[in-house]
């Protein structure tokens, strides 16, 4: 038996895989105080479905896979670690200046941002190493030794180093990792090279400090997360989900914790290719993840997981970069929980505040007076107060209508129905322009790609969704309700390793690309050794026309670059790629070789499985009918399904509500929808 939880910012999702490969869901509202209380919550859900203790139930897990934003909240709030950051002398204002870019190049308005690590917290050292890996001055010892007795007298909690092309020769950044250690035993500290081995300092600087400062508060929280499962009688593996889509050991994530920024949201997308391939072979996919607090959209392109390096913790460029190898996710505050007010002017505004999981929606009970779109789905009709989480959960329908009325049907002047729909619509208006920007920076059509839906929320307006969008199909899978989590079961155990190394086409050092080759090729065998499962490793070349600003990721199935005809290959490989992103190839233009990294994939699980939904759980209800409102119909009986009462390839036509215990899908009067052999819900267009 395997488990997987997803804590989100209302609820924590979990799934069970059974020994014989079907799954269940389970949700229990987050804790925000105490997230791993959150996730024995969950767990007890699962535990008193099957009539167990708490105790029994983990005593049959093997696996426990977590994702968390534990991390990125943190980063977001001001929580991490009081961090120094240590340069090469002359480099103090590495995060100050940045990479430059500004999102709306003529707003002066907003102010610069500030460093991650203060300039205060920034200490120089003399050193200096050249591009080619020589070293041109020396590290000196005695001058480190007063900067790290500055750090004392600072009082700091961790530390980062980042010096000059430490990713060519890391001897200088080594040495004084040693020094620190032996200086400030048990003071969690970073090196650049390690963390990052990325050609850019900035980046490669701020990955460096981002990871230091997370280094105290997620050591003790997964600590805290391996301690308390154990003690409540789990004896198995603690696995972590990472950024880049798969998971590793808990302590591994401990040791790293910057990979665990975008922990959570990089599963949805694990998952949506799964379902896109399986219930149509659909090979682009835009994946929409909505829970309480934000709106996640991933996408699929040609089969792939879409994966960037610029991952910003908030805005892009008055944020903090990551640049840690990501599933491309965007996030806008967007969710269930997305709080509806009208300001001065008397306009409407949905978000990005939300409610959370405490005090929630009003119509939670749980102290929240501010409508919400949940509280505007409740008065639209579309969620039932008597069978939220499949009755579990009881809903004030009163109370959301009078919060909708006092806080936005007042002040427009409208009906308390239009104010409810105007909050679904604007919601559903911001989702969609999230998906807009992101689909054309990927290249995607959306007239060409299947919308799939998930998230306990997704199915209140996907179905709106899809169709300003001119997706011709939504899916939702049967696990959509808990998709990140689900993501979680299917992935693997993952790990990426990057090497500088730096060739052209018209001059190919075949003896160094080999050799940075050969040591990624070893150290993807000591992490499949370390997993103690079947692995596969998949090399990546980022390279670029000569002179180009940014290089591109280039899949390298065939590493041998001994041959001219190996190189010809690669520079095909790379123009292939660059032609699909940017529509133009440049022939007459070397081929710069950036760098090299080296993906690994162990299988997690033994077998395959179709991860279908154990549909037992649930008591099954029959079809009724309530009033629900639509924009341009009003008010329509419409029929209402129990999802697992659906029959397989029936189509019906809307309108209609299906409901489960763990979601809602509203279909408007203009669509249609029928349940697949694997047990999706699948909705388009109804025919004229």
């Amino acid at each position: 038996m395997r488990f997987a939880t997803d804590t989100g910012g209302t609820f924590t999702d979990l799934v069970v895989e059974e020994d014989d490969g079907t799954i269940t869901l389970h949700k229990a509202a987050t804790t925000p105080s105490d997230p791993v209380a959150g996730v024995l919550d969950a767990l007890r859900v699962a535990a008193d479905a099957r009539g167990l203790t708490l105790a029994d139930l983990l005593a049959r897990g093997d696996s426990f896979i977590h994702g968390t934003t534990h991390a990125i909240n943190a980063i977001i709030q001001g929580r991490t670690a009081r961090t120094a950051l240590i340069v090469t002398a002359g480099h103090r204002d590495m995060l100050l200046f940045r990479e430059g870019g500004r999102a709306e190049p003529f707003n002066h308005a907003h102010a610069y941002p500030q460093p991650y690590v203060p300039r205060a917290l920034t200490f120089e050292v003399p050193e200096r190493i050249m591009a080619g890996g020589k070293v041109l001055t020396a590290l000196d010892e005695a001058a480190t030794e007063q900067v790290l007795e500055a750090i004392a007298q600072a009082d700091v909690e961790a530390i980062a180093v980042a010096l000059l092309w430490s990713t060519v020769n890391p001897v200088h950044e080594n040495r004084i990792g040693a020094m620190i250690a032996a200086r400030f035993p048990g003071t969690p500290f970073s090196l650049s090279h390690s963390v990052n081995p990325t050609l850019r300092e900035f980046r490669r600087a701020s990955s460096a400090a981002i990871d230091a400062s997370l280094k105290p508060l997620m050591g003790a929280y997964l600590g805290s997360l391996e301690a308390r499962l154990a003690e409540a009688g789990f004896a198995g593996r603690v696995m972590v989900l990472t950024s880049a889509g798969g998971m590793v050991d808990a302590r591994e994530v401990a040791a790293q914790p910057i990979s665990a920024i975008n922990s959570g949201p990089s599963m949805a997308p694990v998952a949506g290719r799964h379902y896109a391939l399986r219930e149509g072979g659909f090979d682009n996919a835009i994946i929409a993840d909505t829970g309480g607090t934000t709106y996640d959209i991933s996408i699929i392109a040609d089969g792939r997981v879409a994966m960037t390096r610029d991952l910003w913790i908030g805005e892009p460029y008055r944020g903090h970069l990551a640049g840690y190898p990501s599933v491309e996710v965007k996030s806008v505050g967007a969710g269930g929980g997305s709080i509806a007010r009208v300001d001065a002017s008397g306009l409407l505004h949905v978000g990005p505040q939300s409610a959370g999981a405490m005090p929630g929606p009003v119509c939670y009970q749980r102290g929240g007076t501010l409508p919400t779109v949940t509280d505007a789905c409740v008065v639209l009709g579309y969620l039932d107060p008597d069978f939220f989480l499949g009755g579990k959960m009881q809903l004030d329908a009163e109370g959301a209508r009078r919060a909708i009325e006092e806080h936005i049907a007042a002040p427009l002047g409208v009906s308390i129905e239009e104010a409810a729909w105007s909050i679904v619509d604007l919601a559903t208006e911001a989702m969609v322009q999230a998906i807009q920007d992101l689909v054309v920076n990927q290249g995607i059509d959306p007239a060409r790609a299947v919308l799939i839906g998930g998230g306990g929320a997704a199915g209140l307006n996907s179905t709106f969704i899809a169709r300003r969008l001119g997706c011709p199909r939504l899916l939702i899978p049967e696990t959509g309700a808990a998709m990140s989590a689900a993501g979680a079961m299917m992935s693997d155990i993952t790990a990426e390793f990057a090497a500088t190394v730096h060739s052209n086409t018209a001059r190919f050092d075949s003896d160094a690309v080999g050799a940075a080759v050969a040591g990624l090729a070893a150290r993807a065998a000591q992490f499949i050794a370390r997993s103690g499962r079947p692995g596969e490793t998949h090399f990546i070349a980022e390279a670029r026309y000569e002179g180009q600003a940014w290089e591109i990721d280039v899949p390298l199935p065939n590493t041998d670059f001994a041959s001219d005809r190996a190189i010809a290959d690669f520079r095909k490989r790379f123009e292939a790629e660059h032609l699909r992103l940017f529509t133009i190839v440049d022939p007459a233009s070397d081929i710069e070789l950036i760098g090299l990294r080296a993906r690994v994939q162990c299988s997690a699980r033994d077998g395959a499985s179709d991860f279908r939904l154990a549909m037992h759980q649930a008591e099954r209800r029959e079809a009724g009918t309530r009033e629900v409102y639509f924009a341009g119909s009003g008010w329509c009986s419409t029929a209402v399904w129990r999802l697992e009462a659906i029959g397989p390839d029936l189509k019906i036509d809307g309108p209609a509500i299906i409901e489960s215990d763990f979601t809602t899908i509203v279909v408007d009067p203009a669509s249609c929808f029928w349940r697949s052999a694997p047990g999706a819900i699948l909705i388009e267009e109804r025919s004229q």
